[in-house]
C-alpha cells in the first residue's frame, strides 16, 4: 500500500468532504528512513520534474560548526545522546533533525534534516 500525502475523506465531524479530484502520482508520499551510524552510505531518489534527492542511509561523520569561533569541521559521531523525536531511537542509534548526538569534540545538536538533504550538520553544543 502507497503512503499517501493526500487530504483526509472525512471531517472532525465524521461527515464527507467532496472529492475534489482523483489521486495522483505526486500525491505519494516516502517511507522514514532511520539514519544508523555506520559507514557512509547514500541513496539517491529521482523527484518530480527529473530532479534527484540525496539521501543519507548510515553515516559516521558530521559537519560540526563551533558557534564561538564560527568554523567548522568534519569529525566522527561516537552515539547518539538524546533524539526528542523518538526516546527509543536513542536505544537504537538513530538520527534525526533534533538529535543530541557525541563527537570527538564534544556534544552536537543535528540542525539539517539528513533524510531530506542528504548532508548531516550540527552545532557544538557542549566541548569536551
Amino acid at each position: 500500500m502507497a503512503i499517501s500525502q493526500f487530504k483526509s475523506k472525512k471531517k472532525r465531524t465524521g461527515g464527507s468532504y467532496h472529492k475534489l479530484r482523483k489521486k495522483k502520482k505526486d500525491d505519494i508520499g516516502n517511507d522514514f528512513i532511520p539514519i544508523k551510524i555506520e559507514k557512509t552510505k547514500i541513496k539517491e531518489i529521482r523527484t518530480i520534474g527529473g530532479n534527484i534527492k540525496r539521501r543519507i542511509m548510515k553515516t559516521d561523520k558530521i559537519n560540526l560548526i563551533d558557534p564561538k569561533t564560527g568554523k567548522g569541521e568534519v569529525v566522527k559521531i561516537i552515539t547518539v545522546k538524546e533524539n526528542p523525536a523518538n526516546p527509543h531511537f536513542v536505544r537504537m542509534n538513530i538520527i534525526t533533525k533534533g538529535a543530541v548526538v557525541e563527537t570527538e569534540k564534544g556534544l552536537a545538536k543535528v540542525v539539517s534534516r539528513p533524510g531530506q538533504h542528504g548532508v548531516m550538520n550540527g552545532i557544538l553544543v557542549q566541548k569536551k
